[in-house]
């Protein structure tokens, strides 16, 4: 089925249509939603709600730009909903010295660390992780995300700027780098994973 025929198909609430869209989208969905979420049933969780709201505003999508990307801005605003929701966003960790932090400029992980980065990701603080997942992965401002997640530009900054650090910290103890050789240009990595 292309994918025309699935977006026409699940516009019209056709169950195959829609479970062939649902296959074809759900497993990149899932990776995204596991960057945000504690647990695998967390992130699953998530992908069901999302493709949920997916479903409900399809007949929204007008064909400007790509329908992943549609999918994809639906999915990562229900995992900050669901975040939001659950008050699992107020788990952030102190932010008094999160400005001092120094972090070393000198190294982009491989595509074979993706992996163990994503995990190294995912041990981070659900705040900290959530702010380095929308400004370096998915591609937002400091500002969108502060409208996002109703906290102050200078927080997200402040919030990215010690994710990096605390990266940087879980990356060395993991020895998927060595100390000070870490330099991610995690400016905007866009995996699109």
């Amino acid at each position: 089925m292309t994918e025309e025929q699935m977006l026409v198909g699940s516009v019209r609430n056709n169950a195959a249509a829609q479970e062939a869209f649902y296959n074809r989208f759900s497993p990149r969905m899932l990776g995204v939603c596991y960057r945000f979420a504690k647990s695998r049933e967390d992130a699953e969780d998530m992908l069901q709600e999302g493709f949920i709201k997916i479903f409900t505003q399809i007949n929204q999508y007008r064909n400007e730009g790509a329908l992943e990307g549609w999918i994809r801005r639906i999915i990562v605003h229900t995992c900050i909903n669901v975040l939001k929701k659950n008050k699992r966003f107020d788990d952030t960790v102190d932010l008094v010295n999160a400005h001092s932090l120094h972090t070393n400029e000198n190294y982009v992980p491989s595509i074979l660390q993706a992996k163990e980065v994503t995990e190294c990701i995912r041990l981070l603080p659900i705040g900290y992780r959530t702010v380095l997942n929308l400004y370096a992965i998915e591609g937002y401002s400091h500002k969108e995300i502060g409208s996002m997640l109703e906290i102050g530009e200078s927080t997200s900054r402040s919030q990215y700027t010690r994710a990096r650090a605390m990266l940087e910290e879980v990356l060395v103890k993991r020895n998927v780098i060595e100390k000070g050789q870490y330099k991610n240009n995690f400016g905007k990595i866009n995996s699109k994973n």
